[in-house]
């Protein structure tokens, strides 16, 4: 990895991106953006469910700059994903922190569009087996929730179960997912942890199910004190 630049990191608020962002910044790469995408129609993070005014309470916990894009379903993706690359590279960033761990499809595409637009795209977790980004993840003191899940794997009772220890052997155990969930299975929302500088601390949180997926709409969110 070059280490001179100026980097964002693909944000989606989940375990992933996060610890993909910590593992660069641990590798001495400059990190100032939070690049996060949300769904036009529904304002809320694709696939994870995140009301959008979360990930800003995210960023202000970190305090990384949130770059923010909401982009039409799908079929939008690409061209907003093209002009928030372009903005933050116009702002002088030079490259892009992705927390890929071992899809070929998604790792090619976001390579491409990057060498296209003339900007690094790293990948840190890259090649690590999924049970082990997940211990790493809880090792180096992160607290995350489970806030999405795909019903034809799971019940809502996986909503709000804390990514620990317990969790991870569970999920290591089935041996029908990704432990990680990289196919889609879950999806998580991190609380707090060595990249960030105070907690968030959601106080209400309510199970839906929207076709054929399970939810977590989290309410009544604050910031916890800093330098705790």
């Amino acid at each position: 990895m070059a280490t001179n630049g100026v980097y964002a990191a693909s944000w989606s608020g989940g375990k992933d991106s996060c610890l993909a962002c910590w593992r660069a910044i641990r590798g001495g790469l400059d990190v100032r953006w939070l690049l996060n995408f949300t769904s036009l129609s529904y304002r809320r993070v694709r696939f994870h469910g995140t009301a959008e005014e979360l990930l800003a309470w995210q960023a202000e916990a970190t305090g990384l700059e949130l770059y923010q894009r909401p982009t039409e379903d799908l079929d939008g993706y690409e061209r907003g994903f093209r002009a928030a690359v372009e903005a933050l590279k116009a702002r002088g960033m030079t490259g892009m922190i992705f927390g890929d761990i071992h899809l070929d499809e998604h790792r090619e595409w976001v390579e491409a569009i990057c060498a296209e637009l003339g900007v690094e795209a790293v990948e840190p977790l890259w090649g690590t087996e999924p049970a082990d980004v997940l211990r790493e993840f809880v090792g180096e003191g992160f607290q995350a929730l489970v806030v999405s899940a795909m019903g034809e794997h799971f019940g809502p009772e996986i909503l709000g179960r804390r990514v620990d220890a317990e969790l991870i052997d569970e999920l290591v155990a089935r041996g029908d997912i990704d432990p990680c969930g990289e196919n889609g299975e879950y999806h998580t929302f991190v609380l707090d942890g060595p990249l960030f500088q105070r907690p968030v601390l959601p106080r209400e949180t309510l199970p839906v199910r929207k076709g054929d997926h399970w939810f977590l709409n989290l309410y009544d969110y604050r910031l916890g004190a800093a330098g705790r």
